[in-house]
């Protein structure tokens, strides 16, 4: 069993929620203790509540599963994903996300709203008690806190129109959404992370507090995602330079609960089966795959990747990517070139291993829609003991890993290309290398449980030679983007920070058509990039939101 922060969650937990979704960001919420009625060993209650908001699951599984902290949902804009479940008509909502076509009262608009303001709202609370407690420890405790609330208003500030921002300080009935541009909600959320930095300590005593290279790490995410490049490198040398990170030694080993909170894990959203399953990852719990023997649970088979994903680990003679022409040829059962073994680490494939068992048709719910290429990432080995038994999912403890080490080397190899010059195209190649190395390393059939089968498929990866030009740097770095963190919730949002989303998104629909005949209608514009506030808060805001 994972021993972690939760162990020592009192009542605060539940105490900390609020009453309904309308009065949410209210700085005294109905159903709170009074700062008067805390003291210092209401401490450790009050940080576990504010990290426990990372989780992204307060009232009911809907709201964790349309508004999900790993954010596969925003996989499905892109061209990296299906929706998958029994159908198009089957939680229409998110098809409405597939196609580009998002309305305002599209769950996941309101729930990913939702879920992130709980969990600044639980934030700032405790930021007010905490100072009028006066811990001895407040500095860093407080930079533990301003990180958390950094992550919340990063991922709403890269998702939504318009935001309002609230801090420790902030009359919640007087903030409107879009008094502040992004760009100044970056500032303010730069200023968090930095806090973090500057108090976190650099080694935590309890597995999943944070620390500062997890701020660092942030600090860098943000810096790539500002293109302020030279920032980027800066942070990025801080989490590479602290020697407490290092790349996993198989690809299969972040689905691996001996590994949490290890090598590659520098900001991990901490999951447990505590509390009879009360933490494990719900966002993702419908991800689970159909699995022919129930080896998962009854998995709902939503999140598959697409084959346009798929076709994108075609490897060449050399073992290198088809970097602009992945998409001419089709990858199925009967494909005979070389692949990137990281393919099978990431998605299910009728006749290959699914940690040690076959995967056959039946395991996909609906195969004539969607295709067989569930997500492994979120999947433990369905025999350990740690695999939830009698669940109706596949749940286990696995935390998800929202900033992986691998991330954090490719963050500094494209800010090292976009800043050009032969000798930082050089370091961004090395740096690539080192997580293709990875992959190389992976190909091992002997490894346990068994995701990929050396005698069915040609697997072949190699490390990109000397010579880059700027121009074929950067179609490598985003292609390694792309392969090495599929579905994990990042595509659709490096596509718009490259400003591209419109051109790559509307070109996979246009060549998807004749495959998914659902998609016929589907465009994206270049308005609907961004969310609406979602319909019930602008009802709700008294004239604040519009």
């Amino acid at each position: 069993m994972k021993t972690n922060y939760k162990i020592f969650v009192p009542l605060l937990v539940g105490i900390l929620l609020f009453a309904s979704c309308t009065d949410m960001l209210d700085k005294q919420p109905y159903g709170q203790f009074s700062t008067a009625q805390m003291d210092s060993t209401s401490v450790n209650g009050l940080m576990a509540s504010a990290y426990a908001g990372l989780e992204g699951h307060f009232f009911g599984n809907n709201e964790s599963f349309s508004g999900p902290v790993s954010n596969w949902v925003f996989d499905l804009r892109s061209d990296d994903a299906y929706k998958g479940g029994g159908g198009v008509t089957m939680e229409a909502y998110m098809t409405q996300m597939e196609l580009g076509n998002v309305t305002s009262d599209n769950d996941i608009c309101l729930n990913k709203w939702r879920n992130n303001f709980y969990g600044i709202a639980r934030v700032n609370q405790t930021i007010r008690t905490l100072n009028a407690l006066q811990p001895s420890n407040l500095n860093e405790l407080i930079g533990e806190l301003r990180l958390i609330r950094g992550h919340f208003y990063f991922d709403l500030n890269r998702i939504f129109q318009k935001i309002p921002y609230l801090d420790e300080n902030t009359d919640a009935g007087k903030a409107k959404a879009g008094e502040l541009s992004r760009d100044q909600i970056y500032d303010k959320i730069y200023e968090d992370f930095k806090s973090g930095f500057d108090n976190i300590a650099a080694t935590q005593s309890q597995p999943g507090r944070l620390n500062k290279y997890a701020a660092a790490a942030y600090l860098c995410k943000l810096s790539i995602e500002r293109a302020k490049y030279s920032e980027a490198i800066t942070w990025a040398d801080q989490v590479i330079g602290s020697g407490k990170y290092q790349l996993y030694t198989n690809f299969l080993d972040m689905s691996k609960l001996e590994f949490e909170n290890k090598k590659e894990a520098v900001f991990a959203i901490q999951f447990s089966t505590d509390n009879n399953n009360a933490h494990i990852n719900w966002g993702n719990l419908l991800n689970t795959t159909y699995t022919d023997g129930n080896f998962f649970g009854n998995g709902d088979d939503f999140y598959i990747g697409s084959q346009n994903l798929v076709n994108a680990f075609r490897t060449d003679a050399n073992g290198l990517p088809y970097l602009d022409d992945f998409n001419s040829v089709k990858v199925e059962s009967n494909y005979a070139g070389n692949l990137d073994p990281r393919l099978d680490f990431t998605l299910e494939r009728t006749g290959l291993p699914f940690r040690g068992h076959v995967v056959t048709a039946a395991w996909s719910r609906d195969f004539a829609t969607y295709g067989d290429h569930s997500n492994k990432k979120g999947m433990i080995d369905p025999s350990s003991a740690d695999m939830v038994k009698g669940f109706p999912w596949g749940a286990s403890g696995l935390n998800f890993n929202l900033i992986r080490y691998s991330e954090v080397l490719l963050w500094k190899a494209e800010a090292l290309i976009e800043t050009g010059g032969d000798a930082n195209l050089e370091a961004a190649r090395l740096l690539i290398n080192q997580v293709r190395a990875k992959a190389k390393r992976s190909i091992d059939k002997f490894y346990t449980p068994l995701d990929i089968d050396v005698t069915k498929v040609n697997y072949k990866v190699e490390e990109y030679p000397t010579g880059w030009t700027q121009v074929y740097a950067r179609k490598a770095l985003r292609m390694e983007r792309r392969i090495e963190l599929a579905m994990e919730g990042h595509r659709w949002f490096d596509l718009v920070r490259w400003g591209v989303a419109t051109d790559v998104v509307n070109t996979y629909y246009n060549q998807e058509k004749g495959l998914r005949p659902w998609m016929e209608s589907a465009n994206l514009s270049t308005a609907a990039i961004y969310l609406p506030v979602p319909k019930s808060e602008v009802e709700n805001s008294g004239g604040l939101y519009e």
